[in-house]
C-alpha cells in the first residue's frame, strides 16, 4: 500500500528504514507529545517498527514511512492508528527534526485522510492530541478536524479532534 504526493511517497516501513526511524524516535523533542513523552532506545525504536507493521497486518491500514522523494531521507510517520482500547481510528503525525515547518504533515495526512474516507469508507478520524502541542492542534484544525473531547491517556490528559467523512 502506497500513497504519492507531490513531494512525498508514503510506503510501509521496511528494515532499511530502521536506523533513521530510531535515531528519529531518539530525539526527544521529537517525541515530547507522543506516548509517554520520552525518547525512545534503539530496542523500543525495533519494538514501535515492528508494532506499526503488525497493526498494517491486524487492520489493514496504519502508519506510512514518510520519505521525502527529493532527498529519498525518512520524513517522518503518518497514517492511522486503531490499537485495542482506543476511542476511534487515530490519523496520527510525527516528522523528524529536518522536514518540520515545510508543509510535509499536512500535505502527507490530506493524502491519508482522503484516502481513509474515500477508499477505505471510515466514516470519522479521530487525532489525539497533548493539549500543550500547539503545532498539531493547528494541523487538525487545517484538516478540518474540531475540538471534540478530553481523554486521560499515559497518564495525562489528551484532546480529541475529530472529523468526518
Amino acid at each position: 500500500m502506497q500513497l504519492e504526493t507531490e513531494r512525498l511517497l508514503l510506503r510501509q516501513f521496511t528494515q532499511d528504514d530502521f536506523d533513521e526511524y530510531a535515531t528519529m524516535v531518539a530525539d526527544p523533542e521529537t517525541m515530547r507529545y507522543v506516548g509517554q513523552g520520552k525518547a525512545m532506545t534503539r530496542s523500543e525504536a525495533w519494538r514501535s517498527m515492528a508494532a506499526i507493521l503488525g497493526h498494517w497486518q491486524l487492520r489493514g491500514y496504519g502508519l506510512y514511512a514518510v520519505v521525502d522523494k527529493s532527498s529519498q531521507q525518512l520524513a517522518g510517520r503518518i497514517g492511522l492508528l486503531y490499537p485495542e482500547g482506543w476511542p476511534g481510528i487515530e490519523l496520527g503525525w510525527m516528522l523528524a527534526p529536518g522536514f518540520r515547518g515545510q508543509g510535509y504533515a499536512l500535505e502527507a495526512a490530506q493524502a491519508v485522510r482522503d484516502h481513509a474516507f474515500r477508499e477505505l469508507k471510515i466514516p470519522e478520524l479521530i487525532s489525539i492530541i497533548h493539549p500543550e502541542n500547539s503545532r498539531s492542534i493547528k494541523l487538525a484544525m487545517k484538516l478540518g478536524e474540531t475540538l471534540y473531547d478530553y481523554l486521560w491517556l499515559f497518564n495525562m490528559q489528551c484532546a480529541i479532534y475529530k472529523v468526518g467523512r
